[in-house]
């Protein structure tokens, strides 16, 4: 059985975890599988959206603790340094919109793999955990670095130091989800929302990305200078010509990503 399902319909690759006998809780195989789709996914000129997901009632609930207990398993530093921060990294700096559809509890790891991706669909019972201090942990995952610049300092200290679970209504309301559906609709209005953004100038998506990234550690000056030097690229795009064209022939654009 496959822990990532892969499936391409037109422009969209839905990567699904498929661990739901285990609430889709990472072992080592199904990390390193996400990486791998993840990586043919950015080498895929075909694939200009990603939507991650999972079967069954939850989205993910961390890290297989079982793995992360075995004296013969990978350990800590390994699950951190080899599984959950190259996949953080690759949904932060691979250059196509990443959406997130989150059908259930998003806990530990789970909730922060989500929160990085560029934005977070979520059925009505999700739910979001920053589970770690319950058995001793920090959050890892990119969590204190993605959590406070979505909610704010003070709400993702309370919400990591306490580990209290957040409904999908007030995550919605802190910032931390775009859309929410109703849990029977969540997949076809997923694959609705995609199909939008697909058809989307993918270049100039994948450049506000990369900005969005640098905006954390440039200042103004920086920012403005990078900013500056990507709109020429993205000037000179098949993309940008095609959408001044369509716009004074007043029809619908025709984007390749290029």
């Amino acid at each position: 059985m496959s822990l990532i399902l892969a499936e391409q319909k037109n422009n969209i690759l839905i990567l699904t975890l498929n661990r739901p006998d285990k609430f889709n809780s990472f072992n080592r195989e199904m990390a390193l599988a996400l990486i791998s789709e993840l990586d043919k996914a950015e080498k895929d000129k075909s694939v200009r959206a990603i939507v991650l997901t999972a079967t069954g009632k939850a989205f993910c609930a961390g890290q297989d603790l079982a793995e992360a207990l075995d004296p013969n398993g990978p350990g800590i530093k390994r699950i951190v340094d080899e599984h959950y921060n190259p996949i953080i990294l690759r949904i932060r700096n691979i250059e196509k919109p990443i959406i997130a559809a989150v059908n259930g509890v998003a806990a530990g790891a789970g909730a922060n793999i989500a929160l990085a991706c560029d934005i977070v669909l979520a059925g009505k019972s999700a739910s979001f955990i920053q589970a770690f201090s319950k058995i001793g942990l920090i959050p890892d995952s990119g969590g204190t670095f993605t959590l406070p610049r979505l909610v704010g300092l003070q709400l993702a200290s309370a919400l990591m130091i306490t580990g209290d679970k957040l409904t999908a209504e007030d995550a919605k309301g802190f910032g931390m989800i775009y859309k929410l559906f109703e849990d029977a609709e969540l997949a076809e209005k997923t694959l609705e929302f995609a199909t939008t953004i697909a058809a989307m100038p993918t270049l100039a998506i994948g450049q506000t990305k990369r900005l969005l990234n640098a905006s954390a550690t440039n200042n103004l000056q920086q920012q403005l200078t990078l900013e500056g030097d990507i709109q020429v690229k993205c000037a000179n795009s098949y993309d940008y010509n095609e959408g001044v064209k369509s716009f004074l022939e007043k029809r619908k654009p025709e984007f390749k990503g290029e």
